[in-house]
């Protein structure tokens, strides 16, 4: 079975990961991105099945899990499921190239203890849950109470940041990006 290296972007959502993981992608060429499973609506009219999720019912997934299809799965919020899919790692690898995910803390830790030192795994950190708050407001998707939500869950991510095998603060785009790079480039070349 072909194998590759993990690296894992973790950190609570609104924190500038999935930014910096589509930068990775376009600028490190070997890098595959592991599309999760999960059983949310779309957001808006750009997601798409496939590409940005495998959106799947709660039935398929629960029948997923029954199968042990995936590498790790978790309710991140209630009724909503996100997992990482064994064949999804698996078409990764066998197209020669590292596997890159963009999951929650929870899942980037089951992901760390899965591929131990075969994996990278990085914490995106917010300057403040100020900062934070006001990337998800004007992300313009959030309500109040999911906002609420997502708040007190970014509060309780933020206590796991030691665990990660580096943190990178996002204050500044172009400098995350730098750092990013550097990070991913040197562990993938060792």
């Amino acid at each position: 079975m072909p194998t590759g290296k993990a690296i894992i972007f973790s950190a609570p959502s609104g924190s500038g990961k999935t930014t910096i993981v589509k930068h990775l992608i376009s600028k490190i060429p070997n890098l595959g991105f592991s599309i999760s499973a999960c059983t949310r609506d779309k957001r808006g009219r750009s997601e798409q099945n496939g590409k940005d999720y495998y959106f799947l019912s709660p039935e398929e997934f629960k029948s997923k899990i029954d199968q042990q299809e995936f590498i790790e799965w978790q309710e991140v919020y209630e009724g909503n499921f996100y997992g990482t899919l064994k064949e999804e790692i698996q078409r990764i690898w066998d197209s020669g190239r590292n596997v890159i995910f963009d999951v929650d803390v929870k899942g980037g830790l089951n992901l760390k203890k899965y591929f131990g030192d075969k994996a990278l795994a990085v914490y995106v950190k917010v300057p403040s849950m100020e900062a934070l708050t006001e990337r998800l407001k004007d992300r313009g998707t959030e309500t109040d109470e999911s906002l609420s939500r997502r708040l007190y869950k970014a509060k309780f991510e933020m206590t796991f940041e030691d665990q990660f095998d580096v943190s990178i603060l996002n204050d500044d785009m172009q400098k995350s990006f730098a750092e990013a790079e550097k990070l991913v480039s040197e562990f993938i070349s060792k």
